[in-house]
């Protein structure tokens, strides 16, 4: 069961952390709308592809702090500068004008997609905050065969999120304003709760 736990929390958290509509997702979106469906699931694989390093990077990075205990207070105070950054930035998105644009190659999709998701750079950012508030409250263990767990489900979210995006691209283009300002509040909303946690935790 805590095999799956693994691969449950990085899938979630995969999936809620690249929900809002931006640069990767709408991509996917024009990708299918333009170049077909099967096109749009390609550039969505390779830009979850890129997911494997950056979590991987991430959660070794956040096992060598936990093996760290005496910078493990400073983890966390750096986790909630983390999630109000995060709030901030989703919360500055939602008050911008949304346009359901976005560039993709007709030649060497797959690649295209790996070229876009690694100029994510608050990828790294993201799955370290969070990994270490869920080793923190015991819900995520910082050990193989774990880590490798997690990150699979963490592609797994993030190919599921932009292959979602690429099958109802005709609804999303038509609803793009309206998705983005909600979700980037909501999203900015739950990252301001994560911080507030953190931080009574600590106190």
């Amino acid at each position: 069961m805590i095999y799956i736990l693994h691969i449950f929390w990085g899938f979630v958290m995969a999936f809620l952390g690249l929900l809002a509509p931006g640069m990767l997702n709408m991509t996917a979106v024009r990708t299918s709308i333009e170049n077909g469906r099967r096109s749009g699931i390609i550039f969505s694989a390779g830009a979850a592809s890129v997911v494997f390093i950056q979590a991987s990077i991430a959660l070794i990075f956040a096992n060598y702090l936990n093996h760290h205990p005496e910078i493990i207070e400073q983890l966390q105070m750096a986790g909630i500068f983390v999630f109000i950054l995060l709030a901030i930035f989703f919360f500055l998105q939602a008050k911008k004008q949304f346009k359901a644009k976005g560039k993709a190659n007709k030649n060497n999709i797959f690649f295209t997609g790996m070229l876009l998701s690694s100029m994510n750079m608050l990828a790294i950012p993201f799955y370290l905050g969070l990994s270490t508030y869920l080793s923190a409250r015991g819900n995520l263990v910082l050990k193989q065969p774990y880590i490798i767990l997690f990150v699979i489900g963490a592609v797994l979210g993030a190919f599921s999120l932009f292959a979602t995006y690429t099958y109802f691209s005709n609804f999303i283009v038509r609803r793009a304003q309206f998705i983005a300002k909600n979700i980037n509040y909501i999203l900015s909303i739950l990252f301001v709760l994560l911080a507030i946690t953190t931080l009574l935790k600590i106190v």
